[in-house]
């Protein structure tokens, strides 16, 4: 212990003398090293040079932090003044293509007014860093951290536009793709060249005696390109490629991978991003015998990161990306680790209820599976730029009398249109026919039946918007869908997308739809101005601040209820109806709560004494009063 202890002082004796470090930098490493050097010693302490590498890593911070700009440095002082400032009403996300919304950075600058005018204090740009020519994953193939696709603009554009960002009260938030590199990253091309430095930084074998032990556990991921966990290089040996074949996982069991990550955290830090979207945070650490998801040590290795980031630009925060079951989703979201998730069991339980007509799953996670620890928050979206997976837990079905096998078998069916009155029109993605699995791919309009001229498609839309934004923390829009955007099938004409479905779901900005976004006459006119009525009154109600939620039971499978209480007694009390058909809740079921009550959209107050009629694919947002 006294080794140890000693090397603490040696490190912050270390910190103090770089060029440039302030008070309030060495405040927070003496505040956050002890966790750190903890994690450190988990990950890393059998190797001799582990405290070395610790040290290394610190002093990384201190550069970084005497390197960032006096504004970012004014933001980490108003965020550690206000840590909950995320969980605000008025919260609002928007992602987006960069190249497919704006054609560029300077295209996405332009378009600060309109983000302005919908409301979002929280912008996504999907990968935009350089990747190799043709098909890159959308992006996540990344062959560098610090250059920007040059076809988008350059990093010089980006803090530029994360500062006119900032200015207009919108965080810049970007993709950290960590779990892997393209195979053109200059780390990659020097470990195969056998560079000694760069050796260990990916997982690569010289035959398939350990690619096949350990594909005894993995399962495989996107069997459209490859089988199993491997791919063959052309000199015959074999690396670790979770997803494509040219996404090459990194070794974190070689701190020189901790550390090198670090830095490119850092240095995206200081050009203003403010949130990261932690990629694939399952895959991140593999061990011989498991699945190699979820793992200990990955909790370890994101909560080190989390550490070198509160020392060095305590503003920024993770996203969590998992994928995965809901029992694991939920243990990467804390202060120490991702303070934000996406929240992906609400996302696809939602598309469960509108198809099945059923909200029993839905409102069954909502009061299982929806509360988190302080100073955290769901980010809760209708879809995304990825496919749908059901990633429900078989034992939650099987509680409601639901075989969760077969379920999954009907949902895929329905939403690609191979199901009886399906009103839906995705496209399936990674079918392996092997084991059945699939998952589906659409944009919303799309999905609800807007495309299929369903009558109930718009009121599905906003419906799945509306427990978006009712449901706590942060939603977040897919830029194109508030203007009902509809599929763009002309991806399988490209050669670069055609094997992957999910561009079918990643249309380039819809100018038509956004040029009658005004117009009552179109869908797009209609959908836009209710969902802007959404957000509006959203921003305006104290109650959605925060994740507090209480589950309220209506006693009919077709709506989902909760409420989001206030102070002074008052809640917000939501009643969604996924069904076909106008329900009636009884005035007995609603007798907890004082008789008047104001609906949120209209601003009239009405009586719940006689009961409630919910029409078919509508919703209530209703302040209420408990009665005494």
């Amino acid at each position: 212990m006294r080794v140890i202890d000693d090397s603490l002082a040696r490190i912050l004796e270390a910190v103090r003398r770089v060029p440039g470090v302030d008070i309030a930098f060495q405040d927070r490493v003496a505040q956050h090293l002890p966790r750190l050097r903890a994690l450190f010693q988990h990950l890393y302490g059998e190797r001799a040079d582990w405290v070395d590498r610790l040290e290394d890593v610190v002093l990384l911070a201190a550069s970084a932090s005497a390197a960032r700009p006096a504004d970012l440095k004014a933001l980490d002082a108003r965020r550690e003044a206000d840590p909950t400032w995320f969980e605000s009403e008025r919260m609002l996300g928007g992602v987006c293509y960069v190249d497919r919304f704006g054609g560029g950075l300077d295209g996405i600058r332009r378009q600060i007014p309109y983000f302005r005018e919908l409301g979002l204090t929280y912008l996504h740009l999907m990968p935009l860093f350089e990747a190799p020519e043709g098909n890159s994953d959308g992006g996540y193939a990344v062959s560098s951290y610090r250059r920007v696709n040059p076809a988008l603009g350059t990093m010089d554009e980006l803090k530029e536009l994360g500062a006119e960002l900032r200015e207009a009260g919108i965080s810049l938030v970007v993709d950290f793709i960590f779990n892997h590199t393209s195979n053109e990253h200059e780390w990659a091309q020097k470990a195969i060249a056998g560079e000694p430095e760069f050796s260990d930084y990916y997982l690569i074998f010289p035959d398939r005696e350990m690619p096949d032990a350990y594909e005894q556990t993995t399962r495989e991921i996107f069997p459209d390109d490859h089988p199993g966990s491997f791919v063959q290089l052309d000199d015959g040996r074999w690396v670790w490629a979770t997803f494509y074949h040219f996404q090459w996982d990194l070794n974190y069991a070689n701190p020189a991978v901790f550390q090198a990550m670090a830095g490119e955290m850092l240095f995206l830090a200081n050009q203003g991003v403010e949130i990261l979207r932690m990629d694939a945070v399952a895959f991140i650490w593999k061990r011989l015998g498991t699945t190699c998801e979820s793992l200990p040590e990955a909790h370890l290795l994101l909560q080190a990161f989390n550490a070198v980031l509160r020392m060095a630009a305590p503003s920024l925060l993770f996203k969590s990306e998992a994928i995965v079951h809901p029992d694991e989703v939920i243990e990467y979201i804390s202060p120490e680790e991702c303070e934000l998730s996406y929240n992906p069991l609400q996302m696809a339980l939602t598309w469960e209820a509108l198809a099945t007509r059923d909200g029993r799953l839905l409102q069954q996670a909502l009061e299982r599976r929806h509360a988190l620890p302080p100073h955290t928050a769901w980010v809760n979206y209708v879809r995304s730029h990825d496919d749908i997976g059901w990633t429900f837990a078989d034992e939650d079905a099987a509680e409601l009398g639901i075989d969760a096998f077969g379920r999954r078998r009907f949902l895929n069916a329905f939403y690609v249109g191979r199901a009886e009155g399906t009103f839906a029109r995705g496209v399936p993605f990674q079918e392996n026919p092997k084991t059945g699995d699939a998952r589906v791919t659409g944009t919303t309009a799309s999905l609800a039946g807007i495309e299929a001229g369903d009558a109930g498609g718009e009121d599905r839309v906003v419906l799945a918007h509306a427990l978006a934004m009712s449901t706590g923390g942060i939603p977040l829009l897919y830029l194109g869908d508030e203007v009902a955007q509809l599929n763009d099938y002309s991806y399988a004409d490209n050669p670069d997308e055609a094997g992957d479905s999910r561009w079918v779901h990643r249309p380039r900005r819809p100018e038509a739809n956004y040029a009658a976004r005004f117009s009552a006459d179109t869908p797009a006119g209609r959908v836009f101005a209710r969902l802007t009525e959404l957000i509006a009154v959203r921003q305006a109600t104290p109650e959605f601040a925060g994740n507090e939620l209480w589950a309220f039971h209506a006693h009919v499978d077709s709506v989902v209820g909760f409420t989001r209480p206030g102070t002074g007694g008052t809640h917000v009390l939501v009643l969604a109806n996924v069904g076909d058909d106008p329900v009636w809740i009884d005035a007995l079921t609603l007798s907890g709560w004082m008789p008047d009550a104001v609906d949120l959209m209209s601003g009239e107050t009405g009586s719940l004494e006689a009961g409630l009629k919910i029409p078919a694919h509508g919703f209530w947002w209703l302040r209420v009063r408990e009665r005494v």
